[in-house]
């Protein structure tokens, strides 16, 4: 009897400690991915306070996504030196620190500065956060620990618009950096007290050269896709400085990974066939996930006429599809196989974004509501089952470099996709354009008939003026439609990877 009593106040104390654990690192989780979009609604208004260009004031968003794409490798080499409690201990310091700093910060100077730190310390959150989950739940339960880390990384980023949006139209720009304050100290407060801290590989060197290399590579990329729309890509010397930096550091750093002894990421982890076919894949959800997103509002805003609040209350719902979707496959991930879900999600994508194809600015509130709901929801059901089966049959040793080379690729995927979708919605608008404007002459029956009934006037400046946003209009318009329908092609290739995953893999022990 007394031993039943002990077993189960040990298991009591076993699950308490798992729940306190999976909270905070989900603070720890949601905190770094909000950041991630939440800044952006604020950039107007920060560019108003501190009387910066719009050039200028991007540095806000390019300094945090060059640095912590250049330190998220660090996670592993760093967690195996000093311990993974204490570097994520000290990450959730640092980043909540740093986002006081940016709050408070009375320049452009200053937030870029403090915005370069955030981004230093907030690289390590999101795989330490994965890495502490896959090692706190029994292999059975990855499928369940995933869904709830998933939640954070997913919805964060959908979410960050709305809130930001709300925030700065009722209180201030200052506040979205403020917001991270309580759940930093909530996350510190769990880690100290139900982390255990992991074994420490003191002997383990670091590859300076290699991380050099990697750090200019992927900060070159990374400032190219950044800066490329502004600076007209190639035609720029910055640009190309950059592209030559990309290529030259990355193909130097993959010679040296494959005969340096002790690499600084090593080769031998991508030999897992699961975890390399799941690193093609999220590249290509990252790909999806925001480029969508920075399509959605500029198209509903300069287009449609909506208002910042209202964008954000309409996109919204598209993050409670993403959970209702990772809810439901954490339930049945054990029963059901994950090729099936990652099938799934992806046809619904494919069907949203061929549905994406046929707005026009005249569609409803509830349209686009629907076509998010749909996606969001696919995106669940893709994400959670591909995280666990990417690392199911990887050696626990590389947990901490494999979890931070995935959420590596996932962020690059994103800017690329960003930079691409943006990139072709202002080249097929001017293609547009000059197609529609072929069809404006003395001779089309459409614009004598809009004369005779005094809608334009074509032998003023003003009539023409009034013309030429109609056109432009509409050319933007089908230049939406085609970006959606780019995208709608890049889920539907990523389809043949599904069969290159090992469904009912034996999973590898600790």
């Amino acid at each position: 009897m007394a031993m039943t009593q002990g077993r189960q106040a040990k298991e009591m104390d076993a699950r308490t400690t798992r729940i306190m654990i999976t909270i905070s690192v989900m603070l720890a989780t949601i905190m770094q991915a909000l950041d991630t979009t939440i800044a952006n609604v604020a950039l107007p208004h920060m560019k108003g306070a501190m009387g910066t260009t719009q050039d200028q004031i991007s540095w806000v968003l390019t300094s945090y996504i060059v640095a912590a794409a250049i330190c998220m490798p660090l996670t592993g080499v760093l967690a195996a030196k000093i311990g993974r409690k204490r570097l994520f201990m000290w990450s959730v310091v640092g980043f909540t620190v740093s986002s006081i700093l940016c709050g408070a910060a009375q320049s452009l100077d200053q937030i870029v500065l403090f915005r370069l730190l955030q981004g230093v310390f907030g690289a390590s959150l999101v795989p330490l956060s994965q890495s502490v989950l896959l090692d706190t739940y029994p292999k059975e339960k990855h499928g369940s620990a995933m869904a709830m880390w998933g939640v954070g990384v997913m919805v964060g980023p959908i979410l960050g618009p709305y809130l930001g949006g709300l925030l700065t139209e009722y209180y201030s720009w200052r506040w979205v950096f403020y917001i991270n304050v309580p759940f930093g100290i909530v996350a510190w407060l769990g880690l100290a007290g139900f982390l255990e801290e992991s074994k420490l590989d003191k002997k383990r060197s670091f590859d300076v050269y290699g991380f050099v290399l990697l750090g200019v590579a992927i900060g070159s990329l990374q400032m190219m896709l950044d800066r490329g729309e502004s600076q007209n890509w190639f035609a720029s010397l910055e640009v190309t400085i950059e592209g030559l930096l990309t290529i030259v550091c990355g193909t130097m750093f993959l010679a040296h990974i494959f005969t340096h002894s002790h690499p600084f990421i090593d080769p031998k982890m991508f030999r897992d066939r699961n975890f390399s076919v799941g690193m093609v894949f999220i590249f290509i959800v990252g790909i999806i996930l925001l480029s969508s997103m920075a399509l959605l509002p500029p198209f509903m805003s300069s287009l449609m006429g909506y208002p910042v609040v209202d964008i954000g209350a309409i996109l919204a719902p598209r993050g409670f599809g993403t959970m209702a979707a990772m809810i439901i496959v954490g339930r049945f991930a054990n029963r059901i196989d994950a090729r099936l879900f990652i099938t799934l999600g992806l046809v619904l994508i494919t069907v949203s974004m061929w549905e994406m194809t046929l707005f026009t600015t005249d569609v409803t509130a509830w349209d686009i509501i629907r076509t998010g709901l749909v996606q969001g929801t696919g995106l669940g059901f893709i994400f959670v089952p591909l995280s666990t089966i990417s690392f199911a049959t990887l050696d626990p040793k590389y947990r901490n470099e494999g979890t931070s080379m995935f959420s590596l690729l996932r962020n690059i995927g994103s800017s690329i996709g960003i930079s691409v979708v943006t990139t072709y919605l202002a080249q097929r608008t001017q293609i547009n354009h000059a197609a529609f404007a072929d069809y404006i002459n003395p001779f089309s029956l459409g614009l004598q008939l809009a004369q005779e009934q005094g809608a334009y006037n074509t032998t003023t400046a003003a009539g023409l003026a009034a013309l030429n946003q109609v056109v432009t209009g509409q050319a933007a318009t089908l230049g939406y439609l085609q970006d959606f329908r780019l995208m709608m092609w890049v889920t539907v290739a990523a389809l043949p990877l599904v069969f290159l995953l090992k469904g009912k893999a034996k999973q590898a022990t600790a």
